[in-house]
């Protein structure tokens, strides 16, 4: 019978990713105590060793890794969409100049 999916909570996850790290006892074992797959608490610890230095960033470094700032954003479309308008104004121009030849 198939197994239905189930869904960690981050505390679950950080929880089994520590005791992963720790080396304490082996994937296999940690697998048989927690029910998880061997592949996911290996998934898990390397989540948790790439993020790690996140939890001692500042906010000023939180906010450059974010991503982009959403008024610059809409700054950028703002000028784009000038640049259509303007684009297509001139070669309506430049279609009204051809058919009239």
């Amino acid at each position: 019978m198939k197994r239905t999916r189930r869904n960690h909570s981050a505390a679950y996850k950080a929880k089994v990713a520590l005791a992963a790290l720790r080396g304490d006892k082996t994937l296999v074992e940690l697998s048989q105590q927690f029910d998880v797959h061997v592949n996911q608490i290996t998934q898990w610890k390397s989540q948790l060793l790439e993020r790690a230095s996140d939890v001692f960033a500042t906010a000023a470094e939180r906010s450059e890794t974010a991503g982009p700032n959403v008024k610059e954003l809409h700054a950028k479309i703002g000028q784009l969409a000038m640049e259509n308008d303007f684009l297509a104004s001139a070669l309506g121009r430049i279609g009204e100049v051809s058919a009239k030849r």
